[in-house]
């Protein structure tokens, strides 16, 4: 027999819990009305809120950063439109299984995808591909995959690519931040200000409203700089064909116009292609015109000898015996004994000896004060980022060797923009202006530095350099004159000079009469059997000024005769 404990329910007690039920059920659905009340009528804000969590989002808007251009309107750098993938990794992996179509869109890797987005699952942003094609980007948009998002930014681009390279300089490589050259010396002037709005975007990363505006753009300003980006690429071929043909280390040009301080070009080899990263680095991007300092030689001879004819002591036509000569422990002579010749022949055959004679005569004070004048041992005022000011030290500390020496050209250092200022400064009959990288609308009334008398002079007398008897005969010019200065000095090494390694230059002014244009050359260590300024770096210049000069309309002024001024028929001097 089974024996059951269960008691069956009386009515009375099955009715007071039916009604306990009932109770429970009725408020719990009271509950629920009163909550959806709250949410709907009272606090309507928090769904909302969880809304705007889903489907709002804060939409950068870029803002292009300013253009470069040169003084004719060419556009030397400028912000193309490119769009960066960006993915919330949690949402793309809910649809795990359009990772192969992703991953063939982005011309990756699956397996190198799938690790990136389980390795990040923790984060709503992440930038999967920077900077792509907006074609491409779009054929990444059209999967509609859930969590991909594109983003709109912009990609510097130089279309004069390595001939602009090293006075353009470039920016991050995935922000228009300045990092080196124009674009970091005028980075304020060219950034620009991302703004911000509030949107609505649906599933697929689509733009679906626009909310409000949170901060309005700010594009960055365009520059227009001095450059003539023909006379560039004049200065960028000639050069560049010149450190190959002599096999040299390294090269740089300046060009300037005599009337303004601009500049009109600035060229260095070897260079680099600023649109390839992969060139980037410090030994290449270096703009060795501004920053590099350098033992200039015998181009500073005219600057001396502007000294010289400044005291009244000399003029073009005072001779000066040449014959070796000591000071202190140092012997002064020439290559080729020259005997007694004017200062004009000094200066054409690059006399050491005739320059130190001259020299001598003078107080260190007076020399120094001079160069200084001229602009060496200090910045020229580009603001060039990194410009060297070079090294002229107090005159208390030249001693005799050292005021020696430094009449043709060591003990002191100087970079070829400094070179080529103080030559545009001769040019401009002695007034020395700022050196701009800014075109400018007049020309600046500038200082004077020299008496102009004395630069006219100095500069008939370095026409005498370019003349068939001179050191710079290759840097002579069909139908026009040339005022100019070679040089070629040992290169500094451990403990002395190197009498293998050299440094050729050539500076100059043309046309002679009526200055236009300044410019420097300087080759360093050229390989070959010609190593001299008249040989390797004038030529340079030669033909780069001869298209310069027709691209401005100069006229030619080669009718006009050179000072008659006679040289001592003799080999090449010093230089």
């Amino acid at each position: 027999m089974i024996r059951s404990d269960n008691k069956a329910f009386s009515p009375e007690q099955y009715a007071t819990r039916l009604r306990v039920v009932l109770g429970m059920l009725a408020l719990i659905a009271c509950a629920l009305v009163a909550r959806a009340v709250d949410l709907q009528l009272l606090d309507d804000g928090f769904l909302e809120g969880q809304g705007d969590a889903r489907f709002t989002r804060v939409a950068k808007l870029s803002a292009v950063r300013g253009a470069i251009f040169d003084r004719n309107g060419e556009t030397l750098a400028a912000s193309m439109p490119v769009d960066t993938v960006w993915v919330s990794p949690r949402e793309v992996m809910k649809a795990s299984d359009q990772l192969p179509r992703l991953a063939e869109a982005l011309n990756r890797d699956p397996k190198w995808l799938t690790q990136v987005l389980t390795s990040n699952l923790e984060r709503d942003f992440l930038y999967l591909v920077r900077h792509m094609r907006p074609s491409d980007a779009a054929q990444v948009q059209a999967l509609k995959i859930p969590g991909v998002y594109l983003l709109r930014e912009y990609q510097r681009f130089y279309p004069a690519g390595e001939v602009t390279g090293h006075l353009l300089g470039f920016t991050k490589k995935y922000e228009d931040i300045g990092q080196e050259g124009l674009e970091l010396a005028y980075d304020r002037w060219l950034g620009a200000e991302a703004g911000a709005k509030r949107v609505i975007q649906d599933r697929y990363g689509r733009t679906v409203e626009d909310i409000e505006s949170i901060r309005a753009p700010r594009p960055g300003s365009d520059l227009v700089t001095s450059i003539d980006l023909r006379i560039q690429y004049l200065a960028y071929r000639e050069l560049k064909s010149a450190v190959q043909l002599h096999r040299a280390k390294a090269g740089s040009m300046v060009v300037l116009d005599v009337d303004t301080g601009e500049i009109l070009a600035m060229v260095n080899q070897p260079s680099y292609n600023p649109n390839d990263r992969d060139q980037v680095s410090a030994a290449r991007y270096r703009n060795r015109a501004a920053t590099d300092i350098f033992e200039p030689g015998s181009s500073i001879k005219p600057f001396v000898a502007a000294a010289g004819i400044a005291s009244g002591r000399f003029h073009p036509n005072t001779v000066i015996d040449t014959t070796p000569f000591r000071v202190g422990a140092k012997l002064i002579e020439d290559h080729k004994f020259l005997g007694s010749i004017p200062l004009t022949t000094v200066l054409a055959k690059s006399s050491n000896a005739g320059m130190v004679k001259m020299a001598m005569t003078l107080s260190p004070q007076n020399m120094h004060d001079t160069l200084s004048a001229f602009g060496f041992g200090q910045v020229s005022g580009s603001g060039y980022p990194g410009e060297s000011a070079g090294l002229l030290n107090d005159a208390a500390h030249w001693g005799r060797i050292g005021q020696a020496t430094m009449s043709y050209g060591y003990g002191l250092s100087v970079t070829p923009l400094q070179l080529a200022h103080a030559y545009a400064t001769l040019g401009s009959g002695g007034v020395s202006r700022p050196v701009t990288l800014r075109r400018i609308e007049e020309p600046v009334a500038g200082q004077r530095v020299l008496d102009e008398h004395v630069a006219r002079e100095l500069l008939g007398m370095m026409e005498s350099v370019v003349s068939q008897d001179g050191t710079g005969k290759g840097a002579a010019l069909a139908g026009y004159r040339v005022a100019g200065k070679t040089g070629t000095a040992w290169t500094a090494a451990a403990g002395g000079y190197s009498t293998d390694r050299y440094k050729a230059t050539f500076g100059g002014v043309v046309p002679a009469s009526h200055p236009r244009l300044a410019a420097i050359v300087v080759i360093d260590e050229p390989g070959g059997q010609l190593y001299y300024g008249g040989d390797v770096a004038a030529p340079v210049f030669a033909n780069v000024m001869a298209g310069a000069l027709r691209l401005l309309g100069v006229p030619p002024d080669g009718l006009e005769r050179v000072p008659d001024v006679t040289l001592v028929q003799a080999s090449r001097g010093s230089e």
